[in-house]
C-alpha cells in the first residue's frame, strides 16, 4: 500500500517479490443494484476519536459510452467523507475540506485514523473541516459482504466460511477473485480517468468553482502524492484559454503525505532529476505498456501482492479486531493453495532455508491475532517498505534476526534500502510447541527487557495496534485494493505521450499553490519536490503507513504529528 509506482520503490519490490517466489516455489463484485442516485450512508465505528463521525457517499458518474463491458455499481464514484459530530451538514458550510486520493493497493480505509484525527485536531481550533478520502473506481469490483457481516456477528467465522467455505451472507455467496473478461475494462482505468474522476466528483459535490478553489485542500498518500501532482497541471475542457476547469483552481492547496506532489515519474535517485522523454521516444513506449495494460489490466503478482493477499491483509484485520487475543484463529483456517503459502513465507520465513524448505511451516507458530497482525505489518517484521507501520514489539517470547527474503543491512544500502524500510527486522524462534504463544505489546506497551531493546524503542512506535486492526476492519470502503489498475502505474511513468503532455496544460500549477509536505524518517524516500511554495516536515520514527495509522496520542504525550500538521494548514494554508 503506497509507495511511488513507476520509481525505484515499485521495481525493487516486485524484483525482490519475484525472486523470492522463484526461490520458494521454483520455476514453475459487491452484490445488489446501487441506487440510481447519491447516497449517504452512515459508518458504524469504534474508533476513540469520538468528536468525529464518518459516512460513505456514493454519487452517480457513469463511465464513457465506449467503456469496456462493467458492472453497473462501477458507474458510481464513492468516498468516505469525515465530519465534526457538531459540524455543518452541508459539505459547502466546512471552513476546509481535505481530498485525499488513495496510494497504491490502498482504498479509501486506509486513511480512517488520519481523516479522524485530522478533523478532531481542527475542532480542537475551533474550525470545522471535513476530509473526503477518495476510493478508486476499480474499488467497485470488491466484495467486503463477508467481513462486514463477520463484524456484524462478532465472529470471524462469518467471514473466514464465507470467503473459504462457500457459505452464504445475506443469501450471497462469494463468486471468487475477478479475473479476466470482468476485469478488462479496467485497462482504461489510467491517470486519464483517475483525474477526470476526481475532477467530476468534486463538480458534483461542489457545483461553485470559487468555492472549490477557496475551500478544497488536494493531496494524498504515496502515489497519491503524483497523482495530486499530474491533477494539479491537468486542463480538463482542453482548452488552455479557459481556466476555470484547471485542475490547480480547483484546490487551495496540496498535501503530501510521505510523498511529494508533483507530476512525472519518481527520480531513481536524490539530486538526479525526473527526465521528460520526448514525444517521439515516449509514444512506442506507452504503446508497448498500453499492451501490457491491455494483457494485465490488474497490477498482480504471483504472490504477495494480489487480490486475495490484500484481503487477507482485512481479514487479519478483522480478527484482531473481534479478538485480538485469539490464537491462530484466521492462520488455522486460510486455504493451503499456492498463493497463501507463498504470501506466508515471503513474508514470514525467518530464514531462507524456511523459505525454500517451508520447514518449519509458519502456519506451525502458536500466536495472537494481534501478533499476526504485527508480525503482517510491523517494521520489525514486515519486508518491505510500503507495508509497514510501527504498531509495537512481540511480548516476551524468544525472537531471532530475521534474514528473509531480506539480510540484515540491507535496510542501509542505497536505493533498495528504502524499499526496505530502516528498522531492524525480527523473526519467532520457536515453532509448533503450543506452550509457547507468540503475543504482541502496543506501540504504548513496550516492555523493558533487552530482546526489545534490541529492536526497537518507544519513539519509534507510534501506531496502536488496536487501531491499525480497527482501520483493515471497520470502513466499508476498506484500508486495501484489491484490483489496482496496472494501466494507472504505467501511466505515471508517461508523461511525455502524447496522450498525457496534451492534457498538462498548466506546468505551473502545483507552484500555483501552497504545499504541505510530510514525510516519515521510516517512509519511501524521495528528493524534495522542488517547488518554492511546499513546506517539508520530516517526522521522526514514521513509517510509510504510519503517517496514516498514527494514534492521536503519542508516546511523549503530544498529539499525532501528521494529524496537528494538516490541521494547521487546514486552518491556514500557507
Amino acid at each position: 500500500m503506497g509507495g511511488p509506482v513507476g520509481g525505484t520503490v515499485i521495481r525493487s519490490v516486485v524484483s525482490i517479490v519475484c525472486a523470492v517466489a522463484l526461490l520458494v516455489f521454483g520455476a514453475s463484485p459487491a452484490s445488489g443494484q446501487p441506487s440510481p442516485v447519491r447516497t449517504e450512508i452512515p459508518v458504524a465505528s469504534s474508533s476513540p476519536v469520538t468528536d468525529v463521525e464518518a459516512s460513505v457517499v456514493s454519487v452517480p458518474a457513469p463511465l464513457p459510452p465506449d467503456a469496456l463491458p462493467h458492472p453497473v455499481q462501477c458507474d458510481y464514484l464513492s468516498y468516505l467523507r469525515y465530519t465534526s459530530v457538531d459540524g455543518p451538514a452541508k459539505s459547502a458550510d466546512a471552513d476546509r475540506i481535505l481530498v485525499a486520493q488513495p496510494g497504491i493497493f490502498e482504498g479509501a480505509g486506509a486513511f480512517e485514523s488520519v481523516a479522524r484525527n485530522t478533523v478532531s485536531a481542527a475542532a480542537a481550533q475551533g474550525s470545522h473541516i471535513e476530509f473526503w478520502a477518495l476510493d478508486r473506481r476499480s474499488n467497485c469490483l470488491e466484495d467486503h459482504a463477508g467481513t462486514q457481516a463477520a463484524l456484524k456477528t462478532g465472529d470471524l467465522k462469518t467471514a473466514t466460511d464465507y470467503y473459504y467455505g462457500g457459505a452464504e451472507v445475506d443469501g450471497k455467496r462469494f463468486a471468487g477473485f475477478a479475473d479476466g473478461a470482468s476485469t478488462a475494462w479496467l485497462a482504461n482505468q489510467g491517470i486519464e480517468q483517475t483525474l477526470r474522476d476526481q475532477y467530476d466528483l468534486l463538480r458534483l459535490e461542489l457545483p461553485d468553482q470559487q468555492l472549490r478553489k477557496e475551500k478544497v485542500l488536494c493531496g494524498g498518500h504515496s502515489l497519491g502524492g503524483f497523482v495530486t501532482g499530474y491533477f494539479a497541471e491537468w486542463d480538463f475542457d482542453g482548452n488552455p484559454a479557459t481556466l476555470d476547469d484547471a485542475g490547480y483552481n480547483q484546490c487551495a492547496g496540496y498535501f503530501a503525505l510521505d510523498t511529494i506532489v508533483k507530476a512525472g515519474t519518481p527520480p531513481l535517485l536524490r539530486g538526479i532529476p525526473d527526465i521528460e522523454l520526448p514525444a517521439a521516444v515516449a509514444d512506442p513506449i506507452a504503446k508497448l505498456t498500453g499492451a501490457l495494460d491491455t494483457a494485465l489490466p490488474v497490477l498482480r503478482l504471483p504472490a504477495v501482492i494480489n487480490p486475495e493477499t490484500t484481503n487477507l491483509l482485512a481479514m487479519a484485520g478483522v480478527a484482531a479486531r473481534l479478538d485480538p487475543n485469539g490464537i491462530n484463529d484466521l492462520v488455522d483456517v486460510l486455504p493451503n493453495n499456492l498463493n497463501i503459502d507463498a504470501t506466508l513465507r515471503v513474508l514470514l520465513s525467518k530464514d531462507t532455508v524456511m523459505a525454500a524448505t517451508g520447514s518449519p511451516s509458519v502456519r506451525t507458530l502458536f500466536a495472537t491475532n494481534d501478533a499476526v497482525l504485527g508480525a503482517l505489518l510491523d517494521d520489525n517484521s514486515q519486508p518491505f517498505g510500503f507495508l509497514q507501520s510501527s504498531v509495537g514489539f512481540i511480548g516476551a517470547q524468544p525472537v531471532t534476526d530475521k534474514a528473509f527474503p531480506t539480510l540484515p543491512g540491507m535496510e542501509a544500502l542505497p536505493v533498495i534500502g528504502s524499499a526496505l524500510g530502516d528498522a531492524r527486522k525480527a523473526a519467532p524462534a520457536v515453532y509448533g510447541d503450543p506452550l509457547v504463544v507468540y503475543t504482541w505489546n502496543d506501540y504504548d506497551s513496550l516492555d523493558d527487557s533487552e530482546q526489545t531493546a534490541r529492536y526497537t524503542d518507544s519513539t519509534s512506535e507510534v501506531t496502536s495496534i488496536a487501531q491499525l486492526a480497527r482501520s483493515l476492519a471497520e470502513p466499508p470502503l476498506d484500508f486495501t485494493e484489491w484490483y489496482f489498475p496496472t494501466t494507472l502505474a504505467t501511466d505515471l511513468t508517461q508523461s511525455g505521450s502524447t496522450a498525457i503532455r496534451e492534457h498538462r496544460l498548466h506546468r505551473d500549477g502545483v507552484e500555483r499553490n501552497p504545499i504541505l509536505t510530510l514525510q516519515g524518517t521510516g517512509g519511501i524516500e524521495l528528493p524534495p519536490s522542488g517547488h518554492p511554495n511546499d513546506l517539508p516536515i520530516v517526522i521522526q520514527g514514521y513509517n510509510h503507513l504510519d503517517v496514516l495509522t498514527a494514534a492521536q496520542t503519542q508516546n511523549n504525550g503530544r498529539p499525532e504529528v501528521v494529524s496537528t500538521e494538516l490541521a494547521r494548514f487546514a486552518v491556514t494554508p500557507g
